[in-house]
């Protein structure tokens, strides 16, 4: 009875540590393909500890030539979590360090069976490893310590010399053994389930809350990331995750803020924390516990908040902001709130991804449907046609030759599949364009052309120069009395090439609602494939010029 008794200790001494393991970051939950190799490393050090902890406080028996030890449950486990090999290495290191530690009469068959109960255990693990809601049950960790205890006793038996002190050794570890170490082991994965349990709660609730905000932010994050866009999405992720403060940053400054600190964290800072710059430049979630590691507000030593989880934005692999959730001194951060907030970083980015996707989506039907109109625009085919009847009275050649322009304007509007296009296209598809417009004004305007022959290779969204010309025509020259001038340039300017479209009657007239619409699509265009810092722009002066400007990387253009 005594020898029980101080086995059920040990055994209580075992439970507390494996229950610290499973409440530490080491422990990592019940996944298909779990464990891995560094779970597995972690099992091996956590069970190999404990068995070879179960040799020390074993309790000696028969004058000290064997011991009623615990080993075993941490043999048995590793195999039933880890797979044979674990199980295996954790009975041979612990076997081994029987033997060598200890000794005794008994020692070699208590190495030999610590060993193949490892590997039982693993052997149970490949049996049922599909099916892990039957594997991982107190009822299985039970039945196989059992069937170990018993083989263990059967090796003493085979392997210590002699008989009668065989017999003798069964007798003292056997009853207590065969029946605490299966107990021990069924309690072990209690512990373990228990501990996924609550994961899968914490996993759970994380999930039901992110789809909330997903259901939430979802229009909202259609509309770009934008601050008014940060403002409500920091305002939403704070309601449903209850934190202390949430902010959202784009990737040099503040956007939004909602909570404690706002006297001080204002909108339009700069990033501040080393946090931030941690996450932004390593693209990983950050956390700072407020115990082993503390957030340092660097704006007011009285701020109120002593942990953060940092949750960096991306959109096709790049990051283009943060969600970050604060919880002040003295509340700890949840482990809800910690699932939530990397669930959060997925779903929020999956969402711009889509935004991004739709603008694009919507760009191209947009700028199709414009296309469509320029491609039979009645009023320019009306008037070219009109040009040429006239002309066709006093010169038949020179109708022809606009005939000829004319049908391969249209042509190329019709046939041009491909959205992207060099500029020597281009600038044949706005010749046809503006031999006719040159024949419909009569020798009143004069067309300048100033290209570096090595430009002519640069690649451009199709039907980028087409509507710029004609805007010169349709608002500038047209509006003119006298003669007219256009020009159109394109040279390398700091790295990038700058196309210019320019005419000299100074009546542009800054676009309202959906007027300017074939230049605003160039414009979005152009940023969608290049970034923000190209596109277009406009300089004017009343009477005198108006100077389109369409700005373009010049990775795309060979060397002059």
């Amino acid at each position: 009875m005594r020898i029980a008794v101080q086995l059920v200790e040990v055994l209580a001494v075992f439970v507390v540590i494996f229950y610290l393991y499973c409440r530490s970051p080491a422990f990592q939950p019940l996944t298909p393909d779990w464990p891995r190799t560094r779970g597995k490393v972690r099992l091996y050090l956590v069970f190999s500890g404990i068995a070879i902890l179960g040799n020390y406080l074993g309790v000696p028996v028969v004058e000290g030539q064997a011991i009623v030890n615990a080993r075993a449950v941490g043999s048995v486990l590793a195999g039933l979590l880890g797979g044979p090999v674990l199980g295996l290495l954790v009975g041979v290191t612990s076997g081994i360090h029987r033997v060598t530690a200890l000794g005794g009469a008994a020692a070699l068959a208590g190495a030999v069976a610590t060993t193949l109960e490892g590997g039982l255990g693993g052997l149970v693990h490949l049996a049922l490893r599909r099916k892990p809601e039957q594997l991982m049950t107190p009822k299985v960790a039970f039945l196989t310590t059992l069937v170990g205890e018993i083989l263990h006793m059967g090796i003493v038996l085979l392997l210590t010399h002699p008989f009668s002190r065989a017999v003798a050794v069964v007798e003292a570890i056997g009853p207590p053994m065969i029946a605490m170490n299966p107990l021990g082991a069924a309690l072990f994965m209690t512990v373990f389930l228990e501990r996924q349990r609550e994961e899968d709660r914490v996993g759970a609730a994380s999930s039901e809350r992110a789809l909330k905000v997903a259901e939430r932010s979802l229009e909202l994050m259609a509309r770009g990331f934008r601050p008014e866009v940060a403002a409500e999405l920091a305002t939403i992720v704070k309601e449903e995750t209850g934190v202390g403060a949430v902010c959202v940053t784009d990737t040099e400054s503040v956007l939004a803020w909602s909570g404690l600190g706002a006297d001080h964290h204002r909108v339009g800072k700069p990033v501040a924390s080393r946090f931030t710059a941690q996450a932004l430049d390593k693209n990983a979630v950050v956390f700072a516990d407020g115990v082993q590691q503390r957030y340092g507000c660097t704006l007011s030593p009285s701020c109120p908040l002593g942990s953060v989880l940092i949750i960096p934005l991306q959109v096709d692999g790049t990051i283009v902001g943060t969600v970050q959730l604060f919880e002040p001194r003295g509340r700890r951060f949840l482990n809800m709130n910690r699932s939530l907030g990397k669930g959060l970083g997925t779903l929020l980015s999956s969402q711009l991804l889509i935004a991004r996707y739709q603008e694009q989506k919507s760009l191209l039907v947009l700028s199709e449907l414009k296309l469509a109109r320029a491609q039979v625009n009645p009023h320019f085919l009306f008037n070219a046609l009109a040009t040429i009847i006239a002309i066709l009275r006093r010169d038949a050649d020179r109708s022809r030759d606009l005939l000829i322009h004319l049908s391969n304007f249209f042509r190329k509007n019709l046939k041009r599949q491909s959205d992207i296009s060099t500029l020597a296209e281009e600038m044949e598809h706005v010749g046809a364009y503006l031999e006719i417009e040159k024949a419909r004004f009569e020798g009143r305007i004069v067309v300048e052309t100033d290209v570096e022959p090595a430009l002519l290779h640069l690649e451009l969204p199709a039907f980028t120069l087409q509507p710029l010309v004609e805007n010169a025509f349709k608002h500038g020259i047209s509006t003119m009395l006298g003669p007219g001038r256009v020009s159109i340039r394109a040279r390398r300017v700091e790295g990038a090439v700058l196309v210019e479209v320019e005419d000299d009657a100074g009546a542009w007239v800054k676009p309202a609602d959906r007027a300017g619409l074939g230049m605003q699509i160039v414009d979005k265009r152009v940023k969608n494939l290049y970034g923000k810092e190209f596109g277009l722009s406009v300089e004017f002066r009343p009477q005198e010029y108006t100077r389109v400007s369409l700005r373009l990387p010049a990775e795309g253009a060979p060397a002059p």
